[in-house]
C-alpha cells in the first residue's frame, strides 16, 4: 500500500492507527490532496496566517502544513496519536502541530480554516457554531470530503453557520466547498449535548454531538441490555467503547460493589458517560479513558469486559478495531474472566473470538444481533 503523501507543501510517510499488518488503506485521501494543492496555488499561507484544522483524521493535512504550526482540533484519540506518530516519522517536533480535542478549543480567530468533513454530521453542527467565536469576514474557510460522503445537508449546514457557499470541480471523486464568513445576525444556540429519558429507567442520558444514536437508545444497545450479566461476581468492569456509558450504567446497577471503568477513543464518549455515570450515582466513583481501547490497562486485570465495537472508522468499514479490541481484552481479562460482544450478524465476531479463546458462546440473537460470551 502507499504510504508517501506527495503534495507541493513536500514528501511525507504517513501511517494509519490502528496499526494492521498488510495494510491496504492509504492514510489519506483525494480530498486532502486536493485541499493540499489548492492552499498552495492560492498561496493561502504566509507567515502571519494562523491556521485551523479539524477532523484531520491521521496528520496528512498538519504535517503537510506543519510551518505554519496549525492547530488541530480533532474528537478522536486515534486521530490524535496518529498525528503523533507520523510528526515522529517525519523528523518533525511535535510542537509543530497544536493538537486539541473537540470540547478544548482555543480562543483566539483564524485566517484559515480547513474542514476535512466528518460522517457525524451533528458533530459538524456543533464544530461550526463553535467556528463562528474564531472566524471573521475575512477568514477563509474550506470543507474537503470524498462526494459519496458529502450529502446535501453539509451545503446547508455551511450556508447556515458560516455563509454563502461554492462548490469546487469534482478531481477524482473528491471535493471542496468554499464558504464565505458572513457576519451572523442571530447568535445560533447550540443544540448538543442532547439530553433523552432512558426508557424503562430513571436514568437521564446526556450525548455529545459525536456520540453514536444522539438522541435515543439505538436498537443493538437496546437488545444487549436485556441479556446483559447480572450478579457475577466480578470485582472490576469494562464497558469498552462505552460510547455514552449506558451499558456501563446498566452493569452498575447490576453489581452495586464492582467497580467500573468507562474506555472509548471518542473524548465526546468519555464526557458523555462520565456525565452520565456522575449524575446515576453521585456517590459512586468509575474510571473513564479516552484511549485505544485497553493498552493502558494491567495484564490480567479486569474480571468482565462489555463490548459493543465499531465497525467504521470514519466512513471506512471494517473489524480492525474489533479485532484489536478482542485482542486487548484477552490479556486483560484475568483467568477466568469473561469478555461479551454484541455485533451485526454479518460481521461474523465469532470466528476472531474462537481463534483467540478457543470457544465462543452464543447468548442471544434476532434477526439482526447476536451476542456472544467468551471465558479466558
Amino acid at each position: 500500500m502507499e504510504t508517501v503523501l506527495n503534495v507541493p507543501q513536500g514528501r511525507f510517510e504517513l501511517q494509519r492507527l490502528p496499526y494492521r499488518n498488510n495494510e491496504k488503506l492509504r492514510a489519506w485521501d483525494a480530498a486532502d490532496e486536493y485541499l493540499l494543492k489548492h492552499v498552495f496555488e492560492q498561496q493561502l499561507l504566509n507567515v502571519d496566517t494562523r491556521v485551523l484544522l479539524l477532523n484531520d483524521q491521521f496528520g496528512a493535512l498538519a504535517l503537510a502544513l506543519n510551518a505554519s504550526t496549525p492547530v488541530a482540533i480533532s474528537d478522536s484519540w486515534l486521530s490524535q496519536q496518529a498525528s503523533r506518530k507520523n510528526l515522529q516519522i517525519n523528523q518533525l517536533p511535535e510542537r509543530s502541530v497544536q493538537l486539541k480535542n473537540s470540547l478544548d478549543w482555543p480562543a483566539e480567530p483564524f485566517n484559515l480554516v480547513l474542514i476535512k468533513v466528518p460522517k457525524t454530521l451533528a458533530l459538524l453542527e456543533d464544530q461550526l457554531i463553535r467556528l463562528q467565536a474564531l472566524i471573521t469576514e475575512n477568514t477563509t474557510v474550506i470543507a474537503a470530503g470524498m462526494i459519496k460522503a458529502m450529502p446535501a445537508a453539509v451545503w446547508k449546514l455551511m450556508e447556515k453557520y458560516i455563509g454563502p457557499t461554492k462548490p469546487s470541480l469534482a478531481k477524482k471523486k473528491a471535493r471542496l466547498i468554499f464558504a464565505k464568513p458572513t457576519i451572523q445576525e442571530q447568535n445560533f444556540e447550540n443544540p448538543y449535548p442532547v439530553v433523552y429519558q432512558l426508557e424503562n429507567s430513571p436514568y437521564r442520558i446526556c450525548n455529545h454531538a459525536n456520540v453514536f444514536s444522539r438522541a435515543s437508545l439505538d436498537i443493538g444497545t437496546r437488545f444487549l441490555l436485556q441479556y446483559l450479566p447480572k450478579d457475577t461476581l466480578a470485582k472490576n468492569i469494562v464497558d469498552l467503547g462505552c460510547g455514552n456509558g449506558v451499558v456501563g450504567l446498566m452493569l452498575a446497577e447490576s453489581h452495586p460493589l464492582s467497580h467500573l471503568h468507562f474506555v472509548d477513543e471518542s473524548y465526546m464518549a468519555v464526557a458523555s458517560a462520565k456525565e452520565n455515570f456522575s449524575n446515576a450515582f453521585p456517590e459512586r466513583l468509575a474510571d473513564f479513558f479516552v484511549a485505544d481501547g485497553l493498552t493502558e490497562f494491567t495484564a490480567e486485570s479486569m474480571d468482565l469486559i462489555v463490548c459493543n465495537p465499531p465497525f467504521h472508522q470514519q466512513n471506512t468499514i471494517g473489524n480492525q478495531i474489533a479485532l484489536s479490541m478482542f485482542k486487548q481484552a484477552h490479556r486483560t481479562l484475568c483467568k477466568g474472566g469473561e469478555l461479551w460482544v454484541i455485533g451485526n450478524r454479518h460481521l461474523a465476531y465469532h470466528i476472531d473470538l474462537k481463534r483467540l479463546f478457543a470457544s465462543c458462546d452464543e447468548v442471544a440473537a434476532n434477526k439482526k444481533f447476536i451476542i456472544w460470551q467468551v471465558q479466558k
